[in-house]
């Protein structure tokens, strides 16, 4: 009974044994490493740059006065569409007192010349209508009486001017009166009534009253590094995206590429402007930050892969093909355009092979 129980237990014991040999021998042996693959497909490849930037109006002009003064009326606020010479506004002068004064002056000094004149045509024509005169004399002061009268007149022009900003017989043709230049939209009258304006002259821009655009015309002006210049040329398509409208996008071509460029943040900038073409349903304001998306290169629906797929033997690149269950051969591929993610494949892959995903 002693040797069976012995026996029995020696038993348990070996089974344990090789049990705990087999468990450990499986365990360590390796599992085996499976690997992801992808197919070749069909996509469009675009390389693109990106501009930044806005859009403004292609004509924005700044209405000036032609006279200083005081702001008396104004006939327009921002986002009114307004017609060529139509009123933006009126200027109340305020005389200059020495110019006041010189102006009376040469006035009463025509007058006074105007009177004598009269008086010696007057003399005259009675001498001469009694021929006691030649006709040449009397047409000499004759003429001379008309040039007291129009000096009288222009004098006279010329205090109400100065008083007014007014001739007494053009009281429309007025440099009081401020006019639009253009046919537009008003984006921004800076001034309100009872604000002082300067004229525009040689030595001073002048005050803007308002600034007038066609929002008609609207083109995109954005920054190029210089590392993408060399890639874009005049005519180029970019599409525009602008943040306020970020449903829609814009189609828009390159017009000018500045031939010099500016440093900023230590990176050289280069200024582009691309008419935009609009679009009924949408309005856009003056002054939207865009994105420019500058396609450089394009591909349709040709074969692709992603890029991380692409390994390279110094310039050659390959891809690992599968063959069979876990087991991969080296293809060398011929690849051309590539957007960062996606690369094209023009040879080497037929699009059926599976593509070892390099971990």
């Amino acid at each position: 009974m002693k040797k069976v129980l012995k026996i029995s237990l020696w038993t348990i014991v070996l089974a344990i044994f090789a049990g705990t040999i087999v468990y450990l021998y499986d365990k360590s042996k390796s599992k085996p490493e499976v690997f992801e693959t992808q197919k070749p497909y069909y996509t469009d490849i675009v390389k693109k740059t990106v501009a930044t930037g806005s859009v403004v109006p292609r004509k924005e002009i700044e209405i000036k006065p032609q006279i200083s003064g005081i702001i008396q009326t104004l006939y327009v606020q921002p986002g009114d569409v307004v017609k060529e010479n139509q009123l933006i506004a009126k200027v109340k002068i305020i005389p200059n007192m020495v110019n006041l004064n010189e102006a009376e002056s040469r006035l009463e000094k025509a007058k006074i010349r105007c009177d004598k004149a009269k008086t010696d045509f007057q003399r005259r024509k009675k001498l001469y209508e009694q021929e006691v005169i030649s006709e040449a004399e009397f047409l000499e002061y004759k003429t001379s009486y008309q040039s007291a009268k129009e000096d009288v007149k222009a004098a006279e022009n010329n205090l109400e001017l100065i008083k007014k900003g007014v001739r007494k017989e053009a009281d429309k043709a007025s440099n009081t009166l401020i006019r639009s230049t253009i046919d537009g939209m008003v984006l921004d009258v800076p001034v309100e009534i009872g604000n002082s304006v300067i004229e525009s002259n040689n030595f001073n821009d002048g005050t803007t009253i308002a600034s007038v655009a066609d929002m008609n015309q609207m083109v995109f002006e954005g920054k190029v590094d210089e590392t993408e210049v060399g890639k874009i040329h005049e005519n180029m398509d970019l599409i525009l995206t602008i943040g306020a409208i970020d449903k829609e996008k814009f189609n828009a071509q390159i017009e000018y590429i500045s031939p010099k460029g500016v440093e900023e943040n230590g990176a050289v900038q280069f200024e582009i402007k691309a008419a935009v073409d609009l679009k009924e349903s949408t309005f856009i304001r003056a002054g939207y930050s865009a994105n420019a998306d500058i396609v450089l290169q394009r591909r349709d629906s040709v074969m692709a892969i992603k890029e991380g797929l692409v390994q390279f033997d110094g310039e050659q690149p390959y891809v690992e093909v599968k063959t069979q269950e876990n087991q991969f051969d080296r293809r060398e591929v011929e690849v051309g355009l590539s957007d960062g993610i996606n690369i094209e494949v023009k040879s080497g892959l037929t699009g059926d092979e599976e593509i070892k995903v390099i971990q």
